[in-house]
């Protein structure tokens, strides 16, 4: 549901569905594995030790809940580190996912530097997690080491007793044997310790992901049980109604958004939304494509209640062009398809030309088969739009919603797209989102929106005909704009045995803490290396298919769990083994050489198998890809994921803002007030020119669509595909009659 994502959940999601599903992985793999054998050998152990000597045995048992006391501390220890430890990987995650996503703004701001420190400081966390899981570990490791010399010790002590005592039953053979027996099993343990580890950060990973997926929102599950069923008739052509309909956001409970809203859109007939920015516009398309459920009131298509249409048939019957398109990062013709997956060549270049695309796609060097970049980044803002009205109009459908949808287009544009529009909107219930009064002269219904409530309603004509009409305080706003000369456009992670055991403790200790220590360090520095290094790459970098913001996320936050997986306790580990490999053969060799001949030999069999085993899973892994996957408050009110919680408008004034924070030399301002209405644009726009004159030494670059923001400007250029065609001021530009007083023209003649 919609409402996740706006709780600020969609960074952290890549954490979930890479690093916890990573770790759950190796919990129920190989470490699961590891345990269950350990498991068996202890039990079949038990079995012959009291077959040998049942006496001796339950003697030796009494010591067995000092070995399960300590587990059981151990695995909660590191379960609840691991999900602290989790959290904060997820919230770099999610910002390492914020920043590379945004990263033109992150570099014009010189953010960088800022940026990595609040990626350290998460990463600060997840150090002091690992750190503790590591002190957990090498405490418990070096008590199962002490255990081991107390089993010594009592076993030995005990047998003698009881070979004394009953000396005509005993045997000194059974009672070695039941003693090796429990130490063997405690040394079963003490080396599956870092399996139990794993298998404890499964469990803490697998509850991240579990609450997940069993989301308990009563409201949410019933949505993804409509999602296939319900009223699947494709019949969606009657009149949308709203009754008393109020909403607020899941991240703004304490905001309203909507307030008792009453609106009617007939059947064939095109419907506007009108009004200042923030007002509720775009929350009422979200509302009727069943983003978000209402808190109180209906919304009814053909009089039944949209609830109770299947979700998925309704989506498929609705074209949509919002706001700030979005493309995927892939081939032109794919994004088109996207509108409509069983489209024919034919239909995707019918529906090209009706958005006025097909021209400027054919004179690109691949055509449709153009890569767009990550979120088009290839493309510039208007031919991003043309490219997703292209995909809203490929299914024909029922029901069209045009959120601003010839906002980034240049005026010359604009008029052949809006013509397709108007064309397009034919027999079709058509519902129009503007700022750009203009482009709505000609809708059935014009609704004009304020404070999320409809405060008046009705055609063109009739609103301009009521003289105290908000619509034409709106209206004449802009036509005093447009007399000045332009027109509206937009872009946008035993005692000697004692005193052995004690020392086997503390070195236990200190080598898992050492090395969790080490181990958390090196990982923290690389990753906050990475993040550095991947900073100060050019812009063309993540320009390419395989840097794109997830590509690297992604490798961002798997690469440093492999190195903290193998620089952990596992390194330590590994170390111990092979030191005790090394010492062992010279000791074999010096005593016996043939014997150890013979075992070296069924070692390196044995190294063998493990090294092929190897092999055939990293190509596994490889051919499966998997080696990729290893994704209300005043000024303290939350803006949501990339400004989610606010309208376009809204967003554009504080990107202004924070950009004249900084009180720059340079300022370039791109179409920085395309998405406001034109009151709140006036206002930004005598602020900008107020600041202008205040401050005489700053340079400011301006590129615009809208006219009337640039004529005051010293000098302005005319491009044209690449090229400077014209440059002088505004006046001398409109007497010369050359393509700039033709850009006037048609403004003019649009209004």
């Amino acid at each position: 549901k919609i409402s996740y994502f706006d709780l600020g959940a969609t960074g952290q999601l890549n954490s979930k569905l890479f690093d916890n599903i990573d770790k759950i992985g190796k919990g129920i793999g190989f470490e699961l594995m590891m345990i269950v054998e350990t498991i068996i050998n202890c039990i079949f152990g038990i079995g012959v030790a009291i077959f040998l000597d049942w006496k001796l045995s339950l003697i030796m048992l009494c010591l067995t809940p000092l070995i399960i006391v300590g587990s059981s501390i151990f695995s909660r220890f590191v379960a609840k580190e691991t999900i602290n430890q989790l959290k904060a990987y997820s919230k770099a995650d999610e910002t390492a996912q914020e920043v590379f996503s945004s990263l033109r703004t992150v570099l014009s701001l010189n953010g960088g530097e800022f940026e990595k420190k609040r990626y350290q400081t998460n990463l600060l966390t997840t150090r002091e997690s690992n750190i503790r899981k590591g002190i957990a570990l090498g405490i418990y490791s070096g008590w199962n080491c002490l255990i081991l010399y107390v089993i010594y010790f009592v076993g030995f002590i005990a047998g003698s007793y009881l070979t004394y005592t009953e000396h005509e039953k005993g045997s000194i053979g059974n009672i070695i044997a039941v003693v090796m027996i429990f130490v063997q099993d405690s040394s079963f343990i003490g080396y599956a310790s870092p399996f139990l580890q794993s298998l404890a950060e499964a469990r803490a990973a697998a509850t991240a992901v579990y609450r997940l997926i069993e989301e308990e929102n009563v409201t949410e599950m019933q949505i993804l049980d409509d999602y296939e069923s319900g009223q699947k008739s494709t019949d969606i052509n009657g009149d949308i109604q709203f009754e008393n309909v109020d909403f607020t956001y899941p991240a703004r409970k304490d905001v309203k958004v909507i307030r008792h809203l009453n609106l009617v859109a007939r059947a064939g007939e095109t419907t506007a939304l009108v009004g200042k920015s923030g007002s509720g516009k775009s929350t009422t398309i979200s509302l009727l494509l069943r983003f978000y459920e209402p808190a109180s009131g209906h919304i009814t298509i053909n009089n039944q209640l949209i609830s109770d249409y299947n979700i998925k048939n309704l989506r498929q019957n609705v074209g949509v062009v919002s706001q700030e398109p979005y493309l995927f990062g892939t081939t032109i013709y794919d994004n088109i398809r996207y509108g409509k997956e069983d489209a024919s060549n034919i239909e995707i270049e019918k529906a090209a030309k009706q958005a006025n695309a097909h021209d400027f796609i054919m004179k690109l060097p691949n055509k449709y088969e153009t890569l767009v970049g990550e979120s088009g980044i290839q493309l510039s803002g208007g031919e991003k739009q043309r490219i997703a009205l292209a995909r809203a109009l490929v299914k024909q459908p029922a029901l069209l919603l045009l959120d601003e949808a010839t906002s980034a287009l240049d005026n010359a544009s604009e008029g052949i797209v809006q013509e397709a529009l108007d064309r397009a909107s034919i027999g079709r219930t058509t519902i129009v989102v503007s700022h750009r009064l203009s482009t709505i002269r000609n809708a059935h219904q014009i609704y004009v929106f304020d404070n999320g409530t409809v405060i008046e309603h009705g055609t063109h004509e009739k609103l301009m005909a009521n003289e105290e009409s908000a619509y034409q305080e709106l209206f004449q706003a802009q036509q005093r704009e447009h007399m000045e000369s332009g027109n509206y456009q937009s872009t946008s992670k035993i005692c000697d045995e004692k005193q052995t055991g004690v020392v086997t403790f503390v070195i236990r200790f200190v080598q898992f803490t050492a090395f969790a220590v080490s181990g958390s360090k090196l990982t923290e520095r690389i990753r906050i290396k990475t993040f550095e290094c991947l900073l100060r790459q050019e812009v063309a970098y993540f320009d390419r298919p395989e840097n794109n913001c997830g590509a690297v996320c992604t490798r961002l936050s798997s690469d440093g769990s492999a190195v903290q997986q193998f620089t952990g306790p596992r390194l330590g580990i590994f170390c111990e083994a092979l030191s005790m490999f090394v010492i062992a053969l010279i000791l074999g060799f010096f005593y016996s050489w043939q014997i150890s001949c013979i075992v070296f030999l069924c070692i390196l069999l044995a190294c063998a198998i493990a090294y092929i085993n190897i092999r055939v899973q990293g190509q596994l892994f490889e051919h499966c890809g998997m080696l990729q996957g290893r994704a209300s408050s005043g000024y303290q009110t939350k803006v949501g994921r990339s400004g989610s919680q606010l309208s376009g408008g809204q967003k554009q004034r504080i990107a202004i803002a924070r950009a004249l924070f900084r009180r720059p030399k340079v300022l370039l301002l791109d179409e920085a007030t395309s998405a406001m209405d034109s009151h709140n644009e006036k206002i930004v726009q005598n602020v900008l020119e107020e600041i202008q004159t205040s401050n005489p030494d700053q340079t400011s670059l301006i590129i615009a669509h809208r006219l009337s923001t640039i004529r005051s400007c010293d000098l302005i250029g005319v491009l044209d595909k690449g090229y400077l065609i014209e440059c002088d001021t505004h006046s001398e530009l409109m007497r010369r009659r050359a393509a700039y007083y033709r850009m006037v023209s048609r403004d003019s003649e649009a209004l």
